[in-house]
């Protein structure tokens, strides 16, 4: 092939590459790598800070305190004014509270999206202690439901039969609030 047919290929190749570099730098920020786990599972070192509700948290993340949203869960509203507290919504912060206290060392792993349109980090979290995924345990006890939004879908199955579990159960609030919106 002479020299001259590649250059007709090199133009869409150059469009790609540069494409790919601007989403890489124009990526939100997920946790800092230094703070990243030496165990190969690609998780990261973080440590609680405070829990702000059932499904939102503050970890210190190397030197900086980010505000986490734990990725694939809901739990029902506390804190947000334009909302009123929902049906075993204080119990669910409470939950998170006692798995999650201050100081508490966690593993932290994202999925595919870093930050939600609030800025917040989206995280799966994990004790160091016990490995108990906190996402998991919130779901399990009837605290919080599973909540999919692609692409951040890596634990939507393990979630979604947690749930299936606590509602047959009837734990949590599947058997303390009397409808699925969970409203008193």
């Amino acid at each position: 092939m002479p020299p001259r047919a590649h250059l007709h290929l090199a133009g869409p190749i150059l469009l790609a590459g540069l494409t790919l570099l601007a989403t890489v730098a124009c990526a939100p920020p997920g946790p800092p790598p230094e703070a990243e786990l030496a165990d190969g599972s690609g998780a990261t070192a973080a440590t609680v800070a405070r829990v702000i509700d059932g499904d939102t948290v503050d970890l210190r993340l190397g030197s900086t305190t980010e505000r986490v949203r734990l990725l694939g869960i809901d739990t029902p509203e506390t804190v947000d004014p334009d909302e009123p507290v929902q049906c075993f919504g204080p119990e669910a912060s409470a939950r998170t509270k006692e798995l999650l206290s201050p100081g508490t060392p966690v593993a932290v792993r994202r999925d595919w999206e870093a930050r939600d349109r609030y800025g917040r980090l989206l995280l799966y979290v994990w004790r160091v202690a016990d490995g108990a995924f906190v996402n998991r345990v919130l779901v399990e006890g009837g605290f919080a439901e599973p909540l999919a939004i692609a692409p951040n879908v890596a634990h939507r199955a393990e979630l979604a039969a947690a749930a299936r579990t606590a509602r047959a159960a009837g734990v949590g609030r599947w058997g303390t609030c009397p409808s699925d919106d969970g409203q008193r």
